[in-house]
């Protein structure tokens, strides 16, 4: 079985620096199953090749079987095609061969290790029980560009038909780390067959790998389910252990925001904001918004005032925030003609949502900046290059002007879960590059009264479709 993983990020040869395998070596890899080899079959300045060949020896794989005494002789024993697919053998095989990179550390290119770059992977026969449709359904949501090929039984023989296996290949944006770990989970959900004894300590590697993707993920009980080899107890601990995951990040975000909105408070930003992201959105004629991050709902009462606005969607990472939103819109209550205007999904930034396709709008207010800067990268390729509506109305703080509150700390930002705050000229350095690489032209707008040296308390990028 054959895994490559392809960049053209530049210097490319710095891959195998990630990977910490030196791409001047051909090196091969004990396993309990078999051998592992690593080599690059492509070193160029731009453009870099590492592969993974994993060579299963069935007989190895029987004699081990017959020592426990869990399967008796057949022929199947040796004639399967555990040595060719991809599965739970390759998965095994990618974390014991590429252990040190699934950390994201590098010594020698520590700012490249948690960075986004562009990555291919290709793996050469796929199986997947659930057809074509369910590697889109698993791979496609974490931001790919997805490209699956059905193999024939024999291509000699094309009247035979089609073999259960697929030429997969993924295309995305991202640190190496979470390629990896999106590998290592889904590869063997795919297969459905795992070839070790799954118990408890499986969900911890379920958990551990997919911890920053798996809650958000549409899929995720069937990969939870699949991944944990359909044992109903472990799944329910697992999606258990997921919510409660979540539960204790949005209590912090709860009161982060609280303290945000008392910095804020005394100019009531808030108000100001959400009046200027409409009267954005009223010049563009929206008539289907997406509010990206809606948190408790107050952007949706506003847009769901506007009679202009037939239909009114509103997304968060966060369950519990949504279940507040809900209560805030009074959707119980809601007469059924207006219920029909608005949905709320439950989601993330960084992976690619079908639901969210297709509308007119999209607004982000003040969520940008909660995003990991290596996760920038996913986010615009999901709202900009798969979204892609017409219009976007972004904003976020403008850093400078923080030395105005008193009450915040000199060098502190506005909510403790900031990753960043940017000056105006980071703000709109950033939007420039974005719209210029996804088709838009933007045009920027100050929120809140101008301090003459600092500038406004917020900024506003309006980005509409060239």
């Amino acid at each position: 079985m054959l895994l490559t993983i392809t960049t053209t990020h530049q210097p490319a040869i710095d891959l195998g620096y990630l990977l910490h395998k030196n791409p001047n070596r051909f090196q091969t890899f004990d396993l309990s199953f078999g051998q592992a080899h690593v080599f690059y079959p492509v070193r160029q300045p731009d453009l870099c090749t590492a592969a993974l060949l994993v060579d299963v020896d069935p007989v190895r794989l029987v004699r081990g079987k017959s020592a426990t005494g869990s399967d008796s002789f057949s022929l199947q024993q040796y004639v399967n095609d555990r040595p060719y697919a991809a599965s739970s053998f390759l998965s095994v095989a990618l974390k014991d061969v590429f252990s040190t990179a699934f950390t994201g550390h590098s010594k020698e290119r520590p700012e490249l290790a948690g960075a986004a770059i562009p990555l291919q992977a290709h793996v050469s026969a796929l199986p997947s029980r659930g057809g074509e449709d369910l590697i889109h359904r698993l791979f496609a949501p974490l931001a790919y560009e997805v490209r699956v090929t059905r193999r024939p039984l024999d291509e000699r023989f094309p009247e035979w038909g089609d073999s259960p296996y697929f030429l997969l290949d993924l295309a995305g944006t991202l640190p190496l780390r979470d390629l990896l770990s999106h590998l290592y989970v889904l590869m063997p959900v795919l297969d459905d067959d795992k070839h070790y004894w799954v118990g408890q300590d499986e969900i911890d590697k379920l958990l551990r790998h997919g911890s920053e993707w798996l809650a958000a993920h549409p899929e995720r009980n069937v990969i939870t389910n699949r991944y944990l080899a359909r044992q109903r107890p472990l799944a329910r601990e697992a999606l258990a252990r997921l919510s409660e995951d979540v539960a204790d990040a949005d209590e912090v975000e709860e009161t982060h925001a609280r303290e945000e909105e008392v910095v804020e408070e005394h100019i009531s930003l808030h108000d100001q904001r959400h009046g200027a992201v409409l009267a954005a959105l009223r010049v563009a004629g929206a008539r289907s918004v997406v509010d990206l991050g809606c948190g408790e709902g107050r952007l949706l009462q506003q847009l769901l005032k506007d009679r202009g606005i037939e239909r009114v969607i509103g997304m968060d990472v966060s369950h519990r925030v949504l279940e507040r939103a809900a209560q805030r819109l009074h959707l119980d209550r809601m007469p059924e003609r207006q219920r029909e205007r608005i949905s709320l999904l439950h989601g993330s930034l960084t992976y690619r949502d079908r639901r969210l396709e297709g509308h007119d709008a999209a607004t982000v207010v003040e969520v940008i900046e909660h995003l990991d800067p290596e996760r920038l990268a996913a986010f615009e390729r999901v709202l900009f290059e798969f979204m892609q509506p017409r219009t976007i109305v972004l904003t976020t703080p403008n850093v400078e002007y923080n030395v105005v509150w008193e009450s915040l700390p000199a060098g502190a930002y506005r909510h403790r879960d900031h990753r960043f705050e940017w000056t105006r000229a980071e703000f709109q350095a950033w939007a420039t590059y974005v719209a210029e690489r996804f088709g838009y032209k933007v045009r920027f707008l100050p929120v809140g009264e101008e301090h003459a040296d600092f500038g406004p308390p917020s900024q506003m990028g309006i980005f509409s479709h060239a």
